[in-house]
């Protein structure tokens, strides 16, 4: 078994999904790892990872906003029988700051992944994402860790 640490470097077009599977199993692959576990973790309190579908994109059109609707920019109401719109403290980075923290709260700044063949192990249409909830572009960072076994060498 061996282990290598690493990052990846994504640049984001603002709010979304990139889909970062292909990359990731090319980073594998140009690794010379066969199997083992893929250890991802964002170096970022703005953007998540996850797994989803990769078949209809209006599965994650309908992520986005399902996520807008329950945090929303600017302020939010409080679930108590007044619902009283409560601002944001932590405005200092522009509207959509402080919803983002909340989103990455919510979902996932890590993921662990087995793979085989030089590929991760996923569903027919299953997919990895970097889910960006800043509105600006952005370069993220995603801290790979691999523990695995190496290709055979030909002799």
């Amino acid at each position: 078994m061996e282990q290598i640490f690493s990052k990846l470097k994504f640049i984001t077009d603002g709010e979304g999904f990139i889909d970062i599977t292909n990359e990731l199993n090319l980073f594998i692959k140009d690794n010379d790892f066969d199997s083992g576990i893929l250890n991802l973790t964002s170096l970022h309190t703005s953007c998540s990872l996850t797994i989803n579908e990769n078949a209809d994109p209006n599965v994650l059109k309908d992520l986005k906003k399902y996520m807008q609707s329950i945090v929303p920019y600017d302020c939010y109401s409080s679930l108590s029988k007044s619902s009283e719109r409560i601002h944001y403290e932590h405005y200092q980075e522009g509207a959509d700051d402080m919803p983002a923290h909340i989103k990455t709260s919510l979902t996932n700044t890590n993921l662990s992944l087995s793979f085989q063949k030089s590929g991760i192990i996923l569903g027919t249409w299953q997919a990895v994402y970097l889910w960006e909830h800043r509105f600006n572009r952005k370069e993220r960072n995603i801290s790979v860790h691999i523990i695995g076994k190496k290709k055979l060498k030909n002799l």
